[in-house]
């Protein structure tokens, strides 16, 4: 079921994506070798809370923390424990936010001290490809656009794309529809209307497409073990163009 958000409604969605933003600039400072990702987890937790809001992930589905972190072959869904973050480690944060019932979601990779230029290069093409994705965003694209300006982006530098993991509506729910791939063709898919907020999320990697989830039922690798990058944001479709609603300090 496709949700078509009021003025009001993207509104409330917003202030919950400004705090996944002001979430994720938050814990960059904390992000260097030696930290374990289950205390990043546990800062990202107290400080949505002192927002007044709740952590979205923690429970949903099952999932046991406030934020997925994923390093390095890490995929997505990385569940945050003892690990401790090594010099030239890579580390996606993927936090979600519920805000007065609504909901923002976004993520972003980081460098973790002296990371190798193919692996900060993997990372520029996966956030690039992000922002190629929403410029296709528009009333009367399709959602088979965004998915081909992202696709045909990172190719076109040598990587692959995710194809079991999509990004996805957001607002009313975590999860809503449409799915939003990061693959596919031009003109094809769900016409893209006002009042849309998509989640818009390549996850992008050095070597193969092909991924597999751990015995933990969460944690999601590469097959080859090679590095993977994720980057996401929040965005309201409206009738005079896109509107990013989870924008990043970094950024």
């Amino acid at each position: 079921m496709i949700f078509l958000k009021s003025e009001e409604q993207i509104a409330a969605i917003r202030k919950s994506n400004e705090i996944v933003a002001e979430a994720l600039a938050f814990i960059e400072k904390f992000i260097e070798p030696g930290v374990e990702t289950r205390m990043l987890d546990r800062e990202i937790e107290n400080f949505i809370l002192k927002k007044k809001a709740r952590p979205a992930f923690k429970g949903l589905y099952g999932f046991p923390a406030a934020s997925c972190i994923s390093v390095n072959d890490v995929v997505v869904h990385g569940v945050p424990g003892k690990y401790r973050l090594k010099d030239g480690d890579i580390v996606g944060i993927d936090i979600g936010v519920e805000l007065n019932g609504y909901y923002g979601d976004a993520a972003y990779t980081f460098l973790v001290g002296n990371v190798k230029d193919e692996v900060r290069r993997l990372c520029r093409i996966t956030q690039e490809s992000l922002y190629k994705g929403i410029e296709q965003a528009r009333v009367g694209n399709t959602v088979g656009d965004i998915s081909a300006a992202i696709q045909e982006y990172v190719e076109k530098h040598g990587y692959s794309v995710v194809r079991e993991f999509v990004g996805h509506g957001v607002g009313i729910k975590p999860h809503e529809d449409p799915q939003v791939p990061n693959y596919g063709r031009r003109g094809s898919g769900m016409k893209l209307k006002h009042g849309m907020v998509l989640a818009i999320e390549p996850m992008i990697n050095m070597g193969t497409h092909n991924v597999y989830v751990e015995k933990d039922q969460w944690t999601v690798r590469t097959a080859d073990g090679k590095p993977s990058a994720h980057y996401e944001h929040s965005v309201a479709i409206l009738n005079d163009g896109a509107v990013i609603l989870s924008k990043i300090k970094q950024e």
